[in-house]
């Protein structure tokens, strides 16, 4: 039986789930005090990925996933598409927040699902062009806004069999959004101090029919959570989101 995952918490999409489920370890940042986690900045972001070697301007992208090869030599899995999403930060009252949407229902893949925006390369676009592309058709981010500043690490997503590049870029301040409904039901922001909270990360175990790299031994693999108000963040997005908040929170 699927152990408690954030008791008494409604959310609107439906998570196709394995029967082996196991619950996973803590937030990388649980040790941290409530008072660490709080003022993360703009300026504190860039010296942290900095620090991580991430910045644009100094580190190069990596070519691709370092998943993908053990997906591909191992499992055999067709990977059929380059994509890309921006990671946009904004800051507000001394915190730097993240742009969010939830995916239409009607898409093919990842249906209701929360993410950042972007989607599929086009033939010979770098992942910065189609970041900042993607990001002004769905949500009506203005390329002209955003500073890319960095990259995180490039993974496999399984549901749309792509490599993805998550790129983070800033804005001077709280971007004004027109969603496209074809392919985005909403769009928010978060203060990436709230997804570091008490309460609002959550690991569990899965257990799948072809075991997934970073699986254990017994074939577990982990997959994140984060709580947000009224949604759930999971899969590739909870996956880039717990990268970044590592990075920024020094752990």
């Amino acid at each position: 039986m699927r152990p408690p995952r954030f008791d008494g918490h409604e959310y609107p999409q439906v998570i196709p789930e394995p029967d082996d489920i196991t619950t996973g370890e803590l937030a990388p940042w649980a040790k941290l005090s409530e008072r660490e986690r709080r003022g993360l900045n703009l300026e504190l972001v860039r010296q942290r990925l900095g620090a991580a070697h991430r910045l644009l301007a100094s580190s190069p992208i990596p070519s691709e996933p370092v998943d993908f090869a053990v997906v591909n030599d191992d499992i055999a899995r067709p990977f059929v598409g380059r994509a890309a999403v921006l990671v946009a930060l904004f800051e507000e009252e001394g915190e730097s927040q993240v742009v969010l949407t939830r995916r239409a229902r009607t898409l093919s893949s990842h249906r209701g699902d929360v993410a950042l925006p972007g989607g599929r390369s086009e033939h010979g676009e770098s992942a910065v062009d189609t970041a900042l592309r993607e990001a002004y058709e769905e949500v009506g981010i203005a390329p002209s806004l955003v500073t890319p500043e960095a990259w995180l690490t490039p993974l496999a997503t399984f549901g749309s069999a792509s490599m993805m590049w998550p790129i983070v870029g800033t804005l001077s301040g709280r971007p004004s959004l027109v969603i496209d409904l074809r392919e985005v039901e909403r769009v928010f922001s978060v203060p990436l101090a709230d997804l570091a909270a008490d309460g609002a990360f959550l690991e569990e175990r899965w257990r799948r029919t072809a075991a997934r790299p970073g699986a254990d031994q017994d074939g577990f693999s982990p997959i994140h959570f984060f709580r947000v108000p009224g949604d759930l963040i999971w899969g590739a997005t909870a996956r880039v989101l717990t990268e970044l908040l590592r990075i920024v929170l020094g752990v």
